[in-house]
């Protein structure tokens, strides 16, 4: 069977993808490697690979609480996304379909603060915070993503495209308001609703600056912050380092790879693909 070809466009992309994806691979790669390999760089390979630097970063929680950093990520990153999800397509379904006063004067304010950097915000929200008494808790993390507004915007675009005639048919039925949203609207938004769930847990596990700032407690840490402050301290150990960034950076590309079919589903059905 004779091969098909790539076109120019297919080869720019394969050339690309390779791009990002060689570095990411590089270091899981040379994490199985043994520091003497690491250090003189002989072949891309390892000639001896070695779980070596794995069982070091995990066997001493004393010196390197990762399990411990990786627990406090995993249920900070939870609740972000249910609070968000839950924040998001309320007030997304409010402003589809409620005629709210002043709802055409709030909807682009609204919009508009996704313009905003994120690190402008952080002297408010730590003063806000300071005055709840929430720094160097979950509850400093958690809460604040709530008022996110890509949650809002990317749910508002596609249930604003679902047709009003099924909402008005199970209002005929006797279907109260939040029963249509919770028995009409939710089902039909699977996709956007999944897409926005990855889209918030990888977001919340990879932050760096918020538990930077919020967090004071090694034991609170998460595990960007702990594996930052695991590689200040073992700098010159390149194999742990490499361990430790494989072990943080695995869970967003796991659920990436689980979960690929929601999120490009999701981008398609909210409109975001254009």
């Amino acid at each position: 069977m004779k091969r098909r070809k790539l076109s120019p466009a297919e080869l720019l992309i394969a050339i690309a993808a390779l791009i990002f994806v060689f570095p990411v691979a590089m270091i899981f790669i040379t994490s199985f490697k043994p520091d003497g390999e690491v250090i003189k760089f002989e072949s891309i390979l390892p000639k001896q690979p070695t779980l070596a630097n794995f069982q070091e970063v995990l066997g001493t929680p004393e010196e390197i609480p990762l399990l411990r950093w990786f627990l406090n990520s995993l249920g900070i990153s939870s609740a972000t996304t249910l609070l968000v999800l839950c924040v998001a397509s309320l007030s997304a379904y409010a402003f589809s379909r409620l005629e709210l006063p002043g709802k055409k004067w709030v909807f682009p304010v609204v919009i508009g603060t996704l313009m905003v950097p994120g690190q402008i915000l952080l002297v408010p929200v730590y003063l806000e915070l300071n005055a709840l008494h929430w720094l160097d808790s979950p509850l400093a993390l958690i809460v604040p993503a709530g008022g996110g507004a890509f949650g809002f915007f990317m749910l508002h675009s596609f249930f604003t495209g679902i047709p009003r005639e099924l909402e008005e048919a199970a209002e005929l039925d006797g279907c109260s308001r939040f029963g249509i949203f919770w028995n009409v609207i939710i089902p039909l938004s699977k996709s956007p609703l999944a897409a926005l769930a990855i889209f918030t847990f990888v977001g919340s596990w990879n932050d760096f600056l918020g538990p930077l700032v919020y967090l004071d407690s090694v034991d609170h840490y998460t595990l960007p912050v702990g594996v930052a402050l695991f590689q200040s301290s073992y700098a010159s150990e390149y194999g742990l380092t490499l361990a430790a960034g494989v072990l943080c950076t695995l869970p967003t590309i796991l659920a990436f790879l689980i979960f690929q079919r929601h999120i490009l589903a999701g981008m398609a059905a909210s409109g975001l693909k254009e």
